[in-house]
């Protein structure tokens, strides 16, 4: 074998990269730490790798040490150096250093320049989305299947619903299975809703029915749907092809002033629970009501004359902490939200809402609540209904983009989604009129410098698996710490007059 050339040796011993060097290894092969006292079955090893010069490099043979420095070749003489192939190698490996950084850094970071076509420019959103599911915060397809099937599915045809009534002609349907292929969805909140007209009556019950209804349309399509609780199980379906299926409940109204169904609806398989649809509840309150008020300076800020959450509604608060179930504020008032924010110790969500300084609705989020939901941690996943985006009959791509970008600017690009809310409105904007759509959205947004594919892959899905992974966090702490479930009840002067259809007796 022939012996190592002593400048080669010096220049790997100071060289940090990972090449081979023609053979000759690299720093870690020539590190004086040594781990002797291993079996005798194996070479001596150095920093955890069996030393070279024991193995090829020609050193003389020790049992007792692997230093570089016992086990240098001795002198070479008076033969004139021969440069050696290592210097190509390390040329070529210092040119494969510089083209990594140069193609690679950039990829991350970088926005859609040099792509100039809108086609281009799907095919990268395409390849995003393989990367990173998609993830909308809000679709009421369940309560449309109760309306026109009435939760019968054996006539359900799920794949193509455009092609049958009164699917193909209802303003109020957007979605099935193969819109949502087109639009690479790869996780869905599918609303568990109940009108308020139930409550009192027999809403626990049909949010019950909805939520069977959501598992059984998943399990009627196991190879396109799954039903999913957690962050893994998301990642999980997406990585084999298929839509996660999540359950989130909307209206407080559904809980029947009771924690225990609350965290039944949780064992079930609910993710989120929305505090108020559009009526108040004994503990919470809605946005339905509220106005509008000019300040001294002119600017419209919303009223504090409702009263938010009451003892009671922060125990809900809580008890979602607990459970792991994230709190969505969407259809709440104001001071609903800011309660809300005072109380949780997890971030919360804005399942399908806007910005209300684009749009004056109070379905919209105010500018001051985006930045308190940064400082929580939270997202605001931004609905599609004209009413909210342009309070007007008629809104498009563009004015949605206006939405993501306001929320993008006040609360962060970590704090921005999409929730469409499609299948529960009737007015969508022109250029995003179903659930196919979505990669036309992001393939837009490409088209600003300001927008890189990392903030996409946060938009279309990044955002909501973290807020999700914080909320897990937050019940395993609790978890581990041993909180006990609450077991209060809501105090009855709450339910005055509301009691007709309560059994009373205990």
């Amino acid at each position: 074998m022939q012996d190592i050339d002593m400048e080669l040796q010096q220049h790997i011993q100071q060289c940090n990269c990972t090449c081979d060097h023609m053979g000759y290894g690299n720093y870690m092969d020539y590190q004086t730490t040594c781990l002797s006292e291993l079996p005798d079955v194996a070479a001596p090893r150095c920093n955890g790798r069996a030393s070279r010069s024991h193995i090829h490099l020609g050193y003389p043979d020790s049992a007792s040490s692997c230093s570089s420095k016992d086990s240098a070749p001795e002198a070479r003489g008076g033969t004139a150096r021969r440069r050696r192939p290592w210097c190509v190698g390390l040329a070529v490996c210092s040119l494969c250093v510089l083209l990594a950084l140069a193609l690679g850094v950039p990829l991350s970071l970088r926005g859609s320049r040099g792509l100039s076509t809108h086609q281009e420019r799907l095919d990268l959103v395409r390849r995003l989305l393989k990367e990173v599911p998609l993830i909308d915060g809000h679709n009421d397809l369940p309560w449309n299947m109760r309306k026109y099937v009435h939760n019968q599915m054996g006539s359900f045809n799920f794949s193509k619903l455009d092609a049958s009534e009164p699917w193909k002609t209802s303003n109020w349907s957007h979605t099935d299975l193969t819109r949502l292929r087109t639009g690479m969805v790869g996780a869905q909140f599918w609303s568990a809703y109940v009108p308020c007209g139930a409550q009192f009556l027999d809403a626990v019950q049909l949010t019950l029915e909805q939520i069977d209804v959501i598992k059984r349309l998943a399990e009627m399509h196991p190879d396109s749907l799954r039903i999913a609780t957690t962050v893994n199980a998301i990642h999980d379906a997406h990585q084999t092809g298929r839509i996660a299926s999540l359950i989130g409940v909307e209206g407080g109204h559904t809980l029947g002033n009771s924690l225990a169904v609350l965290r039944m609806y949780y064992g079930l398989g609910a993710r989120y629970l929305t505090l108020t649809h559009t009526c108040d509840t004994p503990w919470a309150d809605c946005s339905v009501g509220e106005k509008e008020v000019q300040t001294a300076d002119d600017a419209k800020k919303p009223a504090r004359h409702k009263s938010g959450l009451s003892h009671f509604g922060k125990l809900v608060v809580k008890e979602m902490n607990r459970l792991g179930m994230m709190i969505d504020l969407s259809h709440a008032s104001v001071r609903t939200m800011e309660d809300a924010l005072n109380v949780t110790q997890a971030p919360l969500v804005f399942s399908h809402s806007s910005a209300r300084t684009l749009c004056n609705s109070t379905r919209n989020v105010p500018d001051e609540i985006l930045q308190q939901v940064a400082s929580n941690g939270g997202i605001v996943m931004v609905n599609f209904y004209t009413y909210f985006v342009t309070c007007n009959h008629t809104a498009d791509l563009q004015d949605v983009i206006g939405h993501i970008n306001h929320i993008r600017k006040v609360a962060g690009p970590d704090h921005v989604g999409i929730g469409a809310g499609y299948d529960g409105i009737n007015k969508t904007p022109r250029g995003l009129e179903d659930v196919s759509k979505y990669p036309d959205l992001l393939a837009t947004l490409l088209a600003d410098p300001a927008w890189t594919e990392t903030d996409v892959k946060k938009l279309a899905g990044g955002n909501l698996l973290r807020v999700f992974s914080a909320v897990e966090e937050v019940r395993d702490k609790w978890r581990m710490a041993a909180v006990p479930p609450s077991d209060e009840l809501i105090g009855m002067p709450f339910l005055e007059g509301k009691t007709d259809c309560l059994w009373m007796g205990s």
